[in-house]
């Protein structure tokens, strides 16, 4: 048996036809000799995550059905750049290749997959970039005496109730799953405003 070809179409809407697509990606096809053993058509817009027929051909392809994958454009198939590598990524693990027709990638072929290295080596340095960026704000941050993190949602009500009823600031924090140092400074600022002596 040859090599077996999958074909991803799509279009964005429902009144649009992936004909124009299929002929040039079965022309190609045919002239690797590749057997085309799956279609998979979706109408949908690019940014769309729910695309049944995308998600058939990742399911067919961890099952190994086919040896490539053959898209009429990059776009077709992917949402972002990231989409785009993880993919790819994924493909490769299992060993199945891709065409994009219309953007010359071909991992079939020793430059293609160098060129898909050399994306994943960019947008890994790129991530690389970001998470710098992050440390180097939250340092900041700390340096100067920004409190990060969510806010602690404190329920000051009850909380006044259990120092009413005699409870000591330690046994208020344990009930209540907050600090000890949180239920002083909310029962401080009570004690202000309400003149509740604690």
């Amino acid at each position: 048996m040859g090599i077996r070809a999958a074909i991803y179409l799509r279009v964005s809407t429902q009144d649009q036809s992936c004909d124009m697509q299929l002929r040039e990606v079965i022309k190609f096809i045919e002239s690797k000799g590749w057997l085309v053993v799956g279609t998979y058509e979706d109408k949908a817009t690019g940014t769309n995550a729910n695309r049944p027929m995308l998600k058939a051909l990742l399911t067919d392809a961890r099952d190994k059905k086919f040896d490539v994958i053959v898209c009429w454009k990059l776009d077709r198939l992917f949402r972002s750049l990231k989409d785009l590598i993880l993919t790819l990524q994924d493909l490769t693990e299992l060993g199945i290749d891709f065409v994009s027709l219309r953007d010359n990638i071909d991992l079939t072929s020793a430059s293609g997959r160098l060129m898909v290295h050399m994306l994943g080596a960019f947008a890994e340095f790129e991530a690389s970039l970001i998470r710098s960026r992050v440390r180097a704000g939250l340092d900041h941050a700390r340096s100067i005496g920004t409190k990060l993190g969510r806010p602690i949602k404190v329920n000051q009500t009850r909380m006044v109730e259990l120092r009413k009823a005699g409870l000591s600031m330690s046994e208020i924090a344990h009930s209540l799953g907050i600090a000890k140092s949180t239920v002083s400074k909310t029962l401080h600022k009570v004690a202000l405003s309400e003149g509740f002596q604690n």
